[in-house]
């Protein structure tokens, strides 16, 4: 393979899979990089096979005289560069952008007791959080806490200072506005916090209230939007930190992040939107001027009617979303109408890993 002669030695060795270099049992290291030569060159290289047959390249090194062998899959997949340069699955790039009518006759969802009983459908509505952002499961059973049995049936549950699980429903004494009947425009959950709950689900137990609509929008279209119409000010908001806090009598958090996170080749990665929890920017005021002509743009441009789906929960739905993705948004509601959801949070890896675990096994 001509492009092994261009691999750098140091990363080739580095993945040698030898049972010497790692634990046959876990696939880990056994080395330091440091322990490696410091001279360390590729002396020769010949076809070979792996142990279980596949063809395969085997590199003896200088100055040990260590033997590496690679299969020429691995080494196409990895050294010509196909993978995606982040790895994780996290931005733009991993994921399928859209608006409201683009979805129109394809809402990703799936029945509660065919999710739970059939590998290919959990399968498949994990993929569409991946994929899309988010899946609605329906028939739910309608009971108290159901929603953390739902959690745990791809991940772990993220305990937050709201608990376990929060009750969205009026409160006397709110401490945020979600428990109250108020309109809320899109955003993001906990923006606050570092690092935010990737993941966050809402269970519909009762929702009778006239109005209490749910909304969601793609954030990372909206921010693909923003930076096609406006690119000075998309770079102003994947550059500019701001001051989000919530505080509370048990409780204050802090964090600064940009609206918009990018990866260092300018590729969406994370949204963090919520005019209720943004603090005092605190910039020179040139940059100042700049940055709120650009949070108003990308504001406005969140209220677009074709960019928000829209859609009325009932009871035995829940909904399992991208929290770092898309933003959730809600119509008002009459408080004195019956309307419960319970909510709570986990974190996408888990998911991410129960699919891969899933499609490992359906293989």
């Amino acid at each position: 393979m001509e492009s092994l002669a261009s691999a750098p030695p140091f990363w080739l060795r580095d993945n040698c899979p030898c049972p010497a270099c790692r634990d046959p049992r876990n696939g880990q290291k056994l080395f330091q990089i440091t322990e490696l030569p410091a001279e360390l060159t590729v002396d020769s290289v010949h076809d070979a096979h792996t142990p279980d047959g596949a063809a395969a390249l085997e590199v003896v090194w200088a100055p040990d005289g260590h033997r590496s062998v690679y299969a020429e899959t691995w080494l196409q997949d990895h050294l010509l560069g196909t993978t995606a340069a982040s790895g994780d699955g996290r931005i733009e790039d991993d994921k399928e952008l859209w608006d409201a009518p683009g979805l129109a006759g394809r809402l990703p969802e799936a029945d509660w007791d065919a999710y739970l009983t059939d590998p290919a459908v959990r399968a498949t509505a994990l993929e569409s959080v991946l994929r899309l952002g988010f899946v609605l499961l329906r028939n739910v059973p309608v009971r108290d806490r159901q929603v953390l049995d739902v959690a745990r049936t791809f991940g772990f549950v993220r305990e937050t200072n709201y608990g376990e699980l929060f009750e969205v429903r009026v409160e006397a004494d709110p401490n945020n506005l979600a428990f109250t009947g108020a309109r809320i425009t899109p955003h993001t959950d906990n923006p606050y916090r570092d690092p935010v709950p990737t993941l966050q689900l809402l269970h519909c137990l009762t929702n009778a209230a006239q109005g209490g609509d749910s909304g969601l929008v793609d954030g990372f279209h909206a921010a693909a939007l923003l930076r096609a119409e406006a690119p000075e000010a998309y770079e102003i908001l994947t550059r500019v930190p701001v001051p989000f806090a919530f505080a509370d009598e048990h409780t204050e958090l802090r964090a600064h992040r940009p609206l918009i996170g990018a990866d260092r080749d300018g590729r969406i990665r994370e949204i963090r939107f919520n005019n209720r929890s943004i603090g005092a920017v605190r910039l020179p005021v040139d940059l100042l001027d700049a940055f709120y002509a650009a949070y108003r743009r990308f504001g406005k441009l969140l209220l677009r009617p074709e960019l928000q789906l829209d859609f009325r929960l009932t009871p035995g739905d829940c909904l399992i979303f991208d929290n770092t993705r898309l933003l959730h948004a809600r119509t008002a509601f009459a408080e004195s109408g019956a309307r419960h959801l319970q909510g709570a949070y986990a974190d996408i890896d888990g998911l991410a890993s129960t699919l891969a675990v899933l499609r490992r096994e359906t293989m």
